[in-house]
């Protein structure tokens, strides 16, 4: 087939940078992967057992297009007693196949052809595209390491113009760890209201912040009916491959996204809402216990990294480090690559995730301590190579 059969928008996305290093280490065994966003957990026995228990009841068959009931009023309650987040079950949670579909939904149905959509980067590389493939104009938000990668009312003020739209956020963030405060979101959120802003938060990392509880921005003054809370099952609960995640919003909003999931995904799998359910009432405990021992192996591994010579500001959320390589001189790209050839440690090269990722690579460490320790002692000798400095 030609390839002028595909359309122009999708012969500009670039290819994941995330999978190309994945795809570059999967094959290698002494390779040290701290390229791909996945618990090293697998999920917890109880969530495995409900779901081979519903296989043997035959609960195999289409859910409701939202999604199960059940779920949707445990996804309520649990927004609402862990972040003060309150959404009807009926008509304000949509059940999606992981968290990806929603934020495609989400900007599916609010952007039409030259809107603007503002993203602060670095940031999680799938936003861009999707906006893209969507009509939209992309605009990227620069934070820094000295902001502690946080989004500023100042940076977000000097991107605005008449044709700005959608505004998607992602705290705790993806690649940088960064949190925001309900200090930190105030400013942010009256820019957001004065310029009527849709705002999409993915806050797949909200159960993994370490020091303080999670602040949605929905949860501010006059953000709920403007703003589309997504989440999910993946990060926290270990469940990458059951693909659920939920959006949140009002029934307006929300009512909009269900249109088109209804017509392409039809529902999420009804296996892995089952697994979901189970998580929500059973999993707290398994789900804390996780949350723990990657908060010490972030701990033992920004330490190791500051140690060998590699600057890295505190993460405070999600499970990754993103350490400065930019006075070895080389770019991202170079680094990532010669770190994994001469050393046998993958990374993503920042410059993946936007405008500010230059000069930094991301680092996962939710993988087990021992692994954490070994990458260090291969980029230690790595990085003290003379000419590299």
């Amino acid at each position: 087939m030609r390839n002028e059969y595909v359309t122009q928008r999708v012969r500009d996305i670039p290819p994941s940078g995330i999978r190309a290093f994945f795809e570059l280490t999967e094959n290698n065994r002494d390779t040290i992967s701290l390229g791909i966003g996945e618990p090293d957990f697998v999920t917890p026995e109880h969530v495995r057992a409900a779901c081979i228990r519903a296989l043997h009841e035959g609960r195999t068959k289409y859910t409701p297009n939202a999604g199960l009931y059940e779920l949707r009023e445990e996804i309520a309650s649990y927004l609402h007693n862990g972040f003060g987040l309150r959404y009807e079950p009926a008509n304000e949670v949509l059940v999606t196949v992981g968290t990806s579909e929603a934020v495609d939904l989400a900007l599916r149905t609010f952007v039409e052809a030259g809107d603007e959509v503002l993203i602060h980067t670095p940031c999680y590389i799938a936003y861009s595209p999707i906006a893209h493939l969507h009509g939209a104009q992309v605009v990227e938000v620069k934070t820094t390491a000295e902001e502690r990668f946080k989004l500023t009312a100042r940076a977000l003020a000097e991107s605005l113009t008449p044709r700005s739209k959608v505004l998607v956020v992602n705290f705790p963030n993806n690649p940088t760890g960064a949190v925001m405060t309900e200090e930190d979101w105030l400013p942010v959120a009256e820019l957001a209201v004065r310029y009527d802003l849709i705002v999409v938060s993915d806050e797949v990392y909200a159960e993994l912040s370490y020091g303080a509880r999670h602040v949605s921005i929905a949860s501010l003054p006059g953000m709920k009916e403007r703003t589309i809370v997504i989440n999910g099952f993946s990060k926290a609960f270990a469940m990458t491959g059951w693909r659920v995640g939920y959006a949140c919003g009002s029934r307006e909003l929300i009512g909009g996204m269900l249109k088109i999931h209804q017509y392409t995904a039809m529902c999420a799998p009804v296996l892995g809402q089952i697994a979901a359910i189970e998580s929500l009432r059973n999993g707290l405990e398994a789900k804390e216990t996780m949350k723990d021992a990657f908060d010490g192996r972030r701990r033992m591994f920004v330490k190791g990294l500051r140690e060998i010579g590699l600057p890295c500001h505190e993460p405070q959320g999600a499970f990754y480090a993103f350490p400065s390589i930019a006075h070895t001189g080389l770019s991202s790209e170079h680094f990532a690559r010669l770190l994994l050839k001469e050393a046998g440690v993958g990374a993503v090269p920042g410059h993946v995730f936007g405008t500010g990722g230059e000069g930094h690579i991301r680092c996962s460490y939710a993988v087990s301590a021992q692994l954490l320790a070994e990458a260090l002692e291969r980029m230690k000798r790595f990085v003290c190579v003379p000419e590299r400095t």
